[in-house]
């Protein structure tokens, strides 16, 4: 994911001049609409090879690619860019290759438009259906990871939709190079390529809010600030994820080298993903053990520690945490760790600062994992595996626009299901409802045709 519908700081002076805006997109709108308007009857052979002609013009133009990329990389070292930001930019030929074979994992997933969800007799000769059908057009806004407009792309296509994608400026040249790949692929294919536009400039985005006629579904991928800001200005549905608070709890039935493979797997794989840990909570019972144990194996990793005052007893070289630290996504090799008296306790820390991203508990006592996972609000709850696991990929979803953290579906990764709505077909033969009205009414069958 909408991977973290991820960090990008958006300033005050940034909102200001986005809200100067007087940038013109109604054309660029309207042609997405009429190519999603197109693409959304299309049968599920031809969006598949429409995918499928995406991913060979990827390659075809990897070199470019790549080399828009470097270009971009070589600019986000002169400005000094953030390093997590930086980890995210960067796509090498592993991970063009790996993202390119996202794409094609995507046509062999089930299409899910057209899915007869509800089929119901009223009565006879007068049938009820609800089908799934796409959105429209969608308009995801998203920071420095270019291969997110290959996962977006290609999920698009699949569910139907077209996509307005605005990326950061730092990312500017290589989200061009892509987004010409893929048009090349959606016209080698005989799809029309205005499904897939992108946009450049800090104009065009509040520009994009305006669009409520045209856009069916706003995805910003972004910090707090960033994600409000979205919400605050448009009238258009926002699917909204700011912070990957995360957390990893060690229960005092854990087992320890199972608890510190998974710590340090959440917290130093990718330490600027959205699903990586920001917050170690630990049972009093087992601290004194443990703690030494896994602030070895993450400090071997050079993960900087900040603890409680419990915490700091037992490990008296560390940062003290403040309050503050509880409530941040480090998004870098930074952890938070505190010492708890019981799962309750580790429960309601979680429910207090997590971002309801994804959580997990270590421990050998089924019911405590029971517990943990009903009382935890967030949309991953885990038991004995890492967090980093919340990926649409990972999931089996082919590729994510992002990960959810609101409350209301769709929630988590957001793959094909998560772009789809329904509409309700009732065929008759000459129907009316004075029949079933009144005195004489005739009653409903409300037979279930499935």
């Amino acid at each position: 994911m909408v991977r973290k519908l991820e960090t990008m700081t958006v300033s005050q002076a940034a909102i200001a001049d986005q809200a100067n805006s007087s940038v013109n997109l109604l054309p660029i709108a309207q042609r997405t609409r009429a190519a999603a308007q197109q693409l959304a009857p299309l049968p599920t052979e031809a969006k598949n090879r429409a995918i499928m002609a995406i991913a060979d013009a990827l390659e075809a133009h990897a070199d470019k690619i790549l080399a828009a990329n470097a270009a971009d990389c070589e600019a986000a070292i002169a400005d000094q860019l953030a390093k997590p930001l930086y980890g995210r930019l960067k796509l090498d030929a592993v991970k063009l290759t790996g993202a390119i074979t996202g794409v094609r994992d995507v046509a062999k997933l089930s299409d899910p438009v057209g899915a007869v969800q509800i089929h119901t007799e009223l009565d006879a000769g007068l049938e009820l259906q609800r089908i799934s059908a796409p959105l429209g057009v969608l308009g995801v806004i998203f920071e420095s990871r270019p291969d997110a407009v290959m996962q977006i792309s290609s999920l698009a296509v699949k569910s139907g939709n077209g996509v307005i994608l605005k990326g950061g400026k730092e990312a500017v040249r290589s989200c061009q190079a892509l987004v010409v790949a893929i048009r090349a692929g959606l016209e080698q294919a005989g799809v029309n390529p205005d499904a897939v536009q992108l946009l450049t400039t800090r104009e065009e985005t509040r520009a994009m809010l305006a669009l409520e006629d045209y856009l069916d579904l706003i995805i910003p991928r972004g910090s707090n600030a960033f994600v409000r800001f979205v919400q605050d200005n448009t009238r258009i549905p926002v699917l909204g994820h700011a912070d990957g608070i995360c957390h990893l709890y060690v229960d005092e039935a854990a087992e320890f080298a199972k608890a510190i493979k998974i710590a340090v797997d959440a917290k130093v794989g990718y330490p600027s993903a959205c699903n990586a840990i920001e917050t170690l909570l630990v049972h009093r019972a087992i601290a004194a053990e443990f703690l030494p144990a896994v602030a070895a194996a993450l400090q071997r990793e050079g993960v900087e520690l900040r603890g409680d005052a419990l915490t700091q007893s037992m490990l008296p070289s560390i940062i003290p945490a403040t309050e503050d630290d509880w409530a941040t996504e480090y998004s870098d090799l930074v952890l938070a760790i505190k010492v708890v008296d019981s799962l309750s306790a580790a429960i309601t820390h979680i429910n207090t600062f997590g971002s309801r991203h994804t959580d997990a508990i270590v421990t050998e006592d089924t019911a405590a994992a029971a517990t943990f996972r009903s009382q935890v609000n967030a949309a991953g709850v885990y038991h004995n595996c890492s967090t980093r696991f919340a990926d649409g990929f990972r999931y089996g979803f082919g590729a994510e626009v992002g990960i959810s953290t609101q409350t209301m579906p769709p929630r988590g990764p957001v793959g094909l299901e998560g772009l789809v709505t329904y509409k309700y077909h009732l065929v008759g033969d000459g129907h009316i409802v004075a029949t079933y009205a009144g005195a004489e009414a005739q009653p409903f069958t409300h037979q279930n045709l499935l």
